[in-house]
C-alpha cells in the first residue's frame, strides 16, 4: 500500500476515468487512488471495475447510490482514507484540469512541513487555460471575497487540488462540514485554518477541461457567496465548532 492516496469524485466522467487513472500510477512515486463514484449513468464505475484486474491492490471503488455533491464525495472518501491508514490524501478533479505530475509537488510540500498543500492558480498570477475570462473573473473574484471575509491569506481559497496530512483530516469533525458544492473546498480550508495548521500554496497551472461536461451550476456559485457570510458568522459566534 502507498503512503498517499488520491481521491478522485466522479459522475459521467467515462471519458477521462481510465486515462487520469493510469496517468497517476504512470507517475515515478507510487500512489492508490479511490474514485468515488456518485452511481454514473455513464458507466463510470464498470470502467473503473475493469481496471481493478490490472491493479487490484492500488485502484480502489466506492459507489454511492446518487448524486448528492462534491463535498459529500469527498467526506466519503476521507474517511475511507482514514480508515485504511493512508498518510497523505490527496484531492484531484478527474478532467485533467488538474496535472497528475504535480501530486509529487504537493506531496513535497506536506513531507517539508506543510499541514495542507494546495495547488493554487493564482499564487503567480492567473495560472489558467481555456477559462472564458467571465469565469475567470468570478473565480478570481470569489478569491478576494473569500480572503477579505476569512482573513486566511491564501490566493486560492476555492481550489480542489489539494494534499491533507492525516492528522489535519483527524483533527477535524468530517461530520460538521456543510457544504457540498464548490464551497466545501473554502470550508475545508478554513476549518484548517482555524485549527493553527500549516497552509501552504504550491503554483500550479489549471487547464479547462477538453472532455465531458462541467458540475459547475448557479446553485454552487451561489451557496459560495452566501455560504461564506454565514460560515465566517458561526466560527465567531460558535467557535465550538471549529
Amino acid at each position: 500500500m502507498a503512503e498517499g492516496l488520491v481521491i478522485i469524485p466522479t459522475y459521467n466522467e467515462i471519458e477521462n476515468i481510465e486515462a487520469i487513472t493510469r496517468a497517476v500510477f504512470d507517475l515515478p512515486r507510487a500512489y492508490d487512488v479511490l474514485i468515488v463514484d456518485d452511481n454514473s449513468p455513464d458507466g463510470t464505475a464498470d470502467r473503473v471495475r475493469e481496471m481493478q484486474n490490472e491493479f487490484p491492490q492500488n485502484l480502489h471503488l466506492e459507489v454511492r447510490k446518487g448524486k448528492t455533491g462534491l463535498g459529500t464525495a469527498y467526506i466519503h472518501g476521507f474517511k475511507w482514507a482514514l480508515g485504511h491508514s493512508y498518510e497523505y490524501i490527496f484531492e484531484m478533479d478527474a478532467d485533467f484540469s488538474h496535472r497528475p505530475s504535480d501530486l509529487t509537488r504537493l506531496h513535497r510540500a506536506c513531507l517539508d512541513g506543510a499541514d495542507v498543500a494546495i495547488g493554487s492558480r493564482y499564487k503567480k498570477g492567473v495560472n489558467v487555460v481555456n477559462w472564458p475570462l467571465r469565469r475567470i473573473l468570478l473565480s478570481y473574484g470569489a478569491s478576494v471575497y473569500v480572503k477579505m471575509i476569512t482573513g486566511m491569506n491564501i490566493h486560492d481559497p476555492t481550489a480542489g487540488f489539494m494534499c491533507y496530512h492525516r492528522r489535519v483530516l483527524e483533527a477535524i469533525d468530517l461530520d460538521a462540514v456543510r457544504f457540498v458544492g464548490y464551497a466545501f473546498q473554502i470550508e475545508m480550508k478554513f476549518r484548517a485554518y482555524r485549527k493553527k495548521f500549516k497552509l501552504q500554496e504550491v503554483s500550479i497551472v489549471f487547464t479547462d477541461r477538453e472532455k465531458g461536461e462541467s458540475k459547475m451550476s448557479k446553485t454552487i456559485v451561489w451557496e459560495a457567496v452566501f455560504g461564506v457570510i454565514s460560515m465566517k458568522a458561526r466560527s465567531v459566534f460558535r467557535k465550538n465548532e471549529f
